[in-house]
């Protein structure tokens, strides 16, 4: 079956940095696109950034412009968030998602708290 497992989050200092992880199984992982999104309490779930299926191509919210970096390696069937210079609105719950086409699949989310 599909699964999306993330991994990497916990608590960290404003300004320091943390890197997730997103294993992917069960499905083509090389034909997805796949990005990362959150959700702060209280907020909407936002895209963070996004990666092409060859990782030819990003994208990236305004917000975390020149501060997270999105790759992905398909021979491993992860995606990657390295996360800079983190800030305390940075803190959330971090999804990734895998699309192609109509199919859309989630994982389960890591929560990333930024506290002095």
């Amino acid at each position: 079956q599909v699964q999306l497992v993330e991994s990497g989050g916990g608590l960290v200092q404003p300004g320091g940095s943390m890197r997730l992880s997103c294993a992917a199984s069960g499905f083509t992982f090389s034909s997805y696109g796949m990005s990362w999104y959150r959700q702060a309490p209280g907020k909407e779930r936002e895209l963070v950034a996004g990666v092409t299926s060859d990782g030819g191509s990003t994208n990236y919210a305004d917000s975390v412009k020149g501060r997270f970096t999105i790759s992905r390696d398909n021979a491993k069937n992860t995606v990657y968030l390295q996360m800079n210079s983190l800030k305390l609105e940075d803190t959330a719950v971090y999804y990734c998602r895998a699309r192609y086409l109509l199919r859309s699949y989630w994982g389960q989310g890591t929560q990333v708290t930024v506290s002095s």
